[in-house]
């Protein structure tokens, strides 16, 4: 199943919205086969194992991160390959939410007299797909904030200077949610700051959608998301209540050079759930928050925050006037503040990325989910 784990990774920014999932099948000891979830609307990882078997798979173990489907969608179910092939005995890391699935691969293959044990590396399992299981769920992205600070906690220095907070490794990392998470959102005065493209830049192809909160439509034409709108996907979210005349010509202009205008009700900015929820519905699965410290804020009080990637550099460089991660008013009482569990800690090079979930009652049962 660890290996089942690890092929299940090569899927990564390229299957969404649908999981990622590694399949291994073993007879007499030995793998004779090993398959991944390669893209979405491609064949599964068991369909994708079956094709690349070396021997004959009857009477072979089957170890799968993902409850075998058993509908038709884009591939014919694989419950009805794995019943083909014989297979004697079916191991499942965790249990599909989707309500097509939720169960009944497992149950039709006990039907037809194959064994199955499920939970095997569950957590692992459920993690790797944390992703896939929000959005299953609730329609909306699994969204994650990420920032880099200094060991004092600073974002920039008190210029604005911020080049470079961390180090290679660290900002490679970076590079590697950019191709996990289908969506990166960032505020417009970090666009008017930086020009920033908001690309991955370790593998062609896999960028995700740019989503800019800009409440009065400020990004300018000359930008480079706007210059490259047409190449990789730009969608602009603003406040339609507080456009006038020159907005309304202004997201005209925006949506001839190839950007999407998604507009969201309120009269105090971008309507962050409302944004949400239309993201969801444009089956963007997955967002990742880069937008600074206004952004941040405006995130966590919208609750639309679900993990925390803090990357920490080993460096103090002080400053009153040097900006944190989150801004807004804060807090008024320590026991008001918004808590991660199930953390994580990496090193990279010199700097260190701690991780987390943000702690909610739905997040508790997501993680607890089979």
């Amino acid at each position: 199943m660890r290996r089942a784990l690890e092929l299940a990774e090569n899927g990564m920014g390229h299957t969404s919205p649908n999981p990622m999932v590694g399949c291994v099948i073993v007879k007499k000891g030995r793998i004779i086969a090993e398959g991944w979830h390669e893209y979405y609307g491609g064949l599964h990882a068991e369909r994708n194992a079956f094709k690349n078997c070396t021997e004959d798979p009857a009477g072979a173990e089957l170890y799968v991160t993902l409850e075998p489907c058993c509908h038709y969608g884009k591939t014919p179910p694989c419950t009805e390959a794995i019943l083909e092939h014989g297979i004697k005995h079916v191991y499942v890391g965790c249990q599909d939410p989707n309500p097509k699935v939720g169960g009944n691969g497992i149950r039709i293959l006990r039907e037809h007299g194959v064994a199955v044990t499920v939970g095997l590396l569950k957590q692992e399992c459920l993690q790797m797909n944390e992703i896939f299981f929000h959005y299953i769920r609730e329609k909306t992205p699994f969204t994650a904030m990420k920032y880099a600070m200094t060991l004092d906690g600073k974002i920039a220095a008190f210029t604005g200077d911020s080049r470079w907070v961390t180090g290679e490794e660290a900002r490679r990392d970076v590079h590697l949610l950019r191709k996990k998470y289908s969506g990166i959102m960032a505020g417009i005065g970090t666009v008017l700051a930086d020009d920033p493209m908001l690309n991955c830049r370790i593998e062609e192809g896999v960028d995700p959608v740019r989503i800019i909160c800009d409440s009065r439509l400020r990004i300018p034409m000359e930008s480079r998301l706007v210059r490259t709108a047409r190449d990789i996907p730009l969608i602009v979210a603003g406040a339609e209540e507080l456009w006038t005349d020159a907005e309304h010509r202004k997201a005209e202009q925006l949506e001839a050079a190839g950007v999407r205008i998604l507009r969201t009700p309120g009269r105090d900015g971008v309507d962050l759930s409302s944004l949400m929820r239309q993201l969801g519905g444009e089956g963007i699965d997955s967002v990742l928050l880069e937008g600074g410290a206004q952004l941040n804020a405006s995130a966590l009080k919208a609750g639309i925050v679900h993990r925390v990637y803090a990357y920490i550099a080993p460096k103090l460089i002080g400053g009153m006037n040097a900006k944190g991660p989150v801004a807004g008013e804060g807090i008024a009482r320590m026991k008001d503040a918004v808590l991660l569990s199930d953390i994580r800690i990496r090193t990279l090079g010199e700097d260190l990325c701690l991780t987390g979930r943000i702690r909610t009652e739905a997040a508790k049962e997501e993680s607890e989910a089979v």
